[in-house]
C-alpha cells in the first residue's frame, strides 16, 4: 500500500526539521555542559561544516581539470573517525535510509518534500585512504596491500554505510571490497533512537496508524544492515538459489576476506540504470523490467525472502535481460504465516474477486480497523490500485505518470480517498515489502516497461504456478528442469 510512502515521507520530513532545529544556540550551550552532550555538539559542528564544505567542493569540481579534481578530492577527504562519524550523522545514517525508501517516486511528491529528500540522497564525503586501510587492518589483520595482491585506495562507489574499493586477490580474482565507515554504527544508533519520535506524531495525520510495529521493524532491519556478516549470509543464500541462472547473477562472497565491517565479493560488470533508461532500446528495457519483476516476486514467494532495497544503484545491467543484483543488507525473511495474507488478498482481489472477503482479510491483518463506515466497494476501490498491474491479462505499459499518480492519489488527504487513507494502518510484516511500491514500479515507470504482468505473476504465484508466458520464462523453465 502506498500509504507506506506517505508515512515514510512525512516522518522523514519531520526528521529533517528535527535535525535542523535540535541545536539552537541555547540548546548547544546546554549540551556542552555534559560529556556526552559536548561530544555530540562537537560532532554535529564538524558534520555541519563537512556537509557545507562538501557541497562547495562538488561545485568546484565541475570546472576543474582531471588533475585538479584529484587534488581537490585528496584535500577534502575526511581523515579522522570523528569527522566521518559527524558527517554521517548529518548526511547519512538511518534518516538517509528512510529518505531512500520514499525517494524513488519523487516526481509525485510535493515540492518541499522533494527538496528534503534531495538532501538525503546527497553523496557523503569519502573517507581517506588511510582510514579505509585502518578498517582493513583492524578487521583482516594486515594492511590492504598485504591482504590483497593489489588494492585501489580510491573508492569506486559509496553506499549508505560504507564505500567500495577495487582489489585483486592473491589468487588473481578481481573483487569489490565494501568497507564500513568508522562511526557509522553510532550515527545509525542515534537516528534509530529517535525513529519513534519521528513516527509518533503521525497519528494526527493518520488516525489509524499505529507506529509501534513500524518503528520496531525499521529498527531491526536497519540495524541488520550494519552487520556485513549478516549481509554476506543473505547474499550467499540468494547466490545459492540463483547459481547458474540465465538472467539473474548474485556476486560470490569471499568469506575469508569478509567480517562484520568488511565485505569482499566478486567484482561484477554491467551498466547502470540511468544508461539503460536513457539509451537502450525499448525491447531491452522491457527485458530488464521482466528480470527485475521475476527476481523480486520470485524471491518473495519461492524463497520467502525479499531484498528490501530496490535502489537503482543496486543493479548492473547487460543486454538480453541479464542483471547483477548488489547489496543484500536489507533483506526481510518471511514465514509461511506472514506470506499467507498476501496470497489470500491476491485471491480475493484478483483471481476470484470477492469484496467482502478481501475486506475481512485486511481487517484481520490490521490494515484497516474493523467497523469503519466504508462500503466494501469503497474499500476495494481504494486498494485495487495496488493490484492494477495484475487484475487483467494483456499488455500494459507502466509510465512515469502512473508512478507519480500512485503517490499523488494517496498523498492528498483532501482527495476522494482521504477518509480511507487516514484510517489505514501498516502492520510490521508489510513495512519492508512496501518498498516494491516505493521503488520497483517507479523504476518500471522510468523504463516505460511493457509486459503482461498478470501472466508473469501467475507463473510466479505458487498457488497458480502457470506455465511460462515469455521466451525468458521458457529459458528459465529449462534451467530449472536441469537443476532437478
Amino acid at each position: 500500500m502506498l500509504t507506506a510512502a506517505a508515512l515514510t515521507v512525512t516522518a522523514v520530513g519531520a526528521g529533517l526539521l528535527w535535525r535542523r532545529r535540535r541545536a539552537t544556540p541555547d540548546q548547544t550551550t546546554a549540551l556542552r555542559t555534559t560529556g556526552v552532550g559536548a561530544r555530540r555538539a562537537r560532532l554535529a559542528a564538524v558534520g555541519a561544516r563537512a556537509g557545507a564544505d562538501w557541497a562547495t567542493h562538488r561545485a568546484r569540481r565541475v570546472f576543474a581539470s582531471a588533475e585538479r579534481k584529484v587534488e581537490l578530492d585528496t584535500a577534502f577527504e575526511l581523515r579522522t573517525a570523528e569527522q566521518v562519524a559527524a558527517a554521517l550523522g548529518e548526511m547519512k545514517g538511518a534518516l538517509m535510509k528512510l529518505g531512500q525508501m520514499a525517494s524513488y517516486l519523487d516526481q509525485g511528491l510535493p515540492e518541499h518534500v522533494r527538496g528534503a529528500l534531495a538532501q538525503l540522497q546527497s553523496d557523503a564525503p569519502p573517507m581517506s585512504a588511510e582510514l579505509a586501510a585502518g578498517v582493513i587492518r583492524s578487521e583482516l589483520g594486515h594492511d590492504p596491500d598485504v591482504v590483497f595482491a593489489t588494492w585501489d585506495p580510491v573508492p569506486i562507489a559509496s553506499a549508505s554505510i560504507g564505500q567500495v574499493h577495487r582489489a585483486m586477490t592473491h589468487d588473481g580474482e578481481a573483487v569489490a571490497v565494501k568497507v564500513q565507515y568508522p562511526g557509522v554504527a553510532e550515527a545509525m544508533a542515534s537516528d534509530l533512537a529517535n525513529i519513534g519520535l519521528l513516527f509518533g506524531g503521525l497519528g494526527q495525520l493518520f488516525p489509524g496508524f499505529e507506529p509501534g510495529p513500524v518503528v520496531a521493524e525499521l529498527r531491526e532491519r536497519l540495524t541488520e544492515e550494519l552487520d556485513y556478516a549478516n549481509e554476506a549470509a543473505n547474499q550467499i543464500r540468494f547466490g545459492e538459489e540463483y547459481a547458474g541462472h540465465p538472467f539473474i547473477h548474485v556476486p560470490r562472497v569471499f568469506g575469508e576476506l569478509s567480517t562484520a565491517r568488511v565485505l569482499t565479493t566478486e567484482l561484477a560488470d554491467g551498466v547502470g540504470f540511468d544508461e539503460v533508461a536513457s539509451t537502450w532500446s525499448q525491447h531491452e528495457r522491457d527485458l530488464a523490467a521482466e528480470t527485475l519483476y521475476r527476481f523480486a516476486f520470485g524471491s518473495l514467494y519461492r524463497l520467502r525472502m525479499f531484498n528490501g532495497d530496490p535502489h537503482p544503484g543496486n543493479y548492473l545491467f547487460r543486454p538480453g535481460g541479464e542483471i547483477t543484483f548488489l547489496d543484500f543488507g536489507l533483506v526481510k525473511h518471511f514465514t509461511e504465516a506472514e506470506l499467507l495474507p498476501f496470497e489470500e488478498m491476491i485471491k480475493a482481489m484478483v483471481i476470484a474477486p470477492d469484496p467482502a472477503t478481501f475486506r475481512s482479510i485486511i481487517e484481520d491483518v490490521g490494515l484497516l480497523p474493523a467497523g469503519e463506515p466504508f462500503s466494501n466497494d469503497e474499500v476495494v476501490d481504494y486498494f485495487s490500485h495496488f493490484y492494477e498491474l495484475v487484475r487483467e491479462a494483456g499488455l500494459m505499459t507502466i509510465t512515469p505518470e502512473y508512478a507519480s499518480e500512485s503517490v499523488r492519489r494517496f498523498f492528498d488527504q483532501r482527495g476522494p480517498y482521504g477518509p480511507i487513507m487516514r484510517r489505514v494502518n501498516l502492520p510490521a510484516s508489510f513495512v519492508v515489502i512496501q518498498r516494491i511500491n516505493l521503488g520497483l514500479y517507479a523504476l518500471f515507470g522510468d523504463l516505460r516497461a511493457s509486459g503482461d504482468w498478470r501472466a508473469l505473476a501467475e507463473e510466479i504465484w505458487p498457488f497458480v504456478a502457470a506455465p511460462p508466458s515469455t521466451p525468458m520464462g521458457e529459458t528459465i523453465a529449462t534451467w530449472e528442469s536441469g537443476r532437478r
